[in-house]
């Protein structure tokens, strides 16, 4: 006799993978939420509750522009990211849990990024992530843009100066940190 089995919605559509939620719930720690689209990192801070998840802060990408930064989906600006999302927290004290979702785990990526920026500006992230400064402060970006700039218009079209965009990110990176 063979049984059908009902598969949920969410994992059926590849939006939520069940058995990693219900682990990291176990442990009753906030999450860190990282999720990425073409052209924004957006991250969360959520906390449990039977009735539903709630959110205790959140940042975009998007919201550096305010910083005086061009936001990308790049990994600069994902570290900058989590920098915004630490600055936003009242108590960094709490323990936190890093939750990527069903991206695959991919050493140097854009994800974990955001979570050094996270853990970097003083918020306590059970995770160890290890990233090469010169790669989160865009220097490979400002190495390929002063050997070809053409490649580079949509920052120029923004008036932000791709070639010196590690000299950018050290100034908004040190406005982010002092708060």
């Amino acid at each position: 006799m063979l049984m059908y089995r009902m598969i949920r919605k969410r994992r059926r559509s590849s939006v939520t993978n069940y058995r990693k939620r219900i682990s990291s719930l176990k442990g009753g720690m906030l999450r860190v939420v990282i999720r990425r689209s073409n052209k924004a990192i957006a991250m969360q801070v959520i906390e449990y509750h039977g009735e539903g998840d709630r959110i205790i802060a959140s940042a975009n990408s998007k919201e550096l522009k305010g910083k005086g930064w061009e936001p990308r989906c790049n990994i600069p600006t994902a570290y900058l990211t989590g920098m915004l999302l630490a600055s936003k927290l009242k108590d960094k004290k709490l323990d936190y849990v890093l939750d990527i979702g069903l991206y695959r785990p991919v050493k140097g990526s854009v994800i974990f990024a955001a979570a050094k920026g996270f853990k970097d500006n003083g918020a306590n992230l059970h995770e160890s992530i290890d990233f090469d400064n010169a790669r989160l402060s865009g220097a490979h970006i400002a190495a390929y843009a002063n050997k070809d700039g053409a490649k580079f218009t949509g920052y120029a079209k923004s008036g932000f100066d791709a070639k010196g965009i590690d000299k950018k990110f050290g100034e908004v990176k040190e406005g982010l940190s002092s708060k």
